[in-house]
């Protein structure tokens, strides 16, 4: 599973930060980096709750 985010709809929540700060991360400009797109899959949980607290939806798993 891969994890993907649209930037256009990032409001910089940080809910993703707090759910999967081992994967998620905010920079000092509030941009959202992502550790790996791959996710390891003893944090698939985690970040799956990641993607359903964005407020904005701007986070996506895909199989790719």
């Amino acid at each position: 599973m891969k994890v993907v985010v649209d930037r256009e709809l990032c409001e910089a929540n940080f809910r993703c930060v707090a759910a999967a700060p081992e994967i998620f991360s905010m920079r000092e400009d509030s941009e959202l980096e992502i550790a790996e797109t791959d996710i390891p899959v003893e944090l698939l949980k985690r970040v799956a709750e990641a993607v359903q607290a964005c407020p904005k939806a701007a986070l996506t798993l895909t199989e790719d």
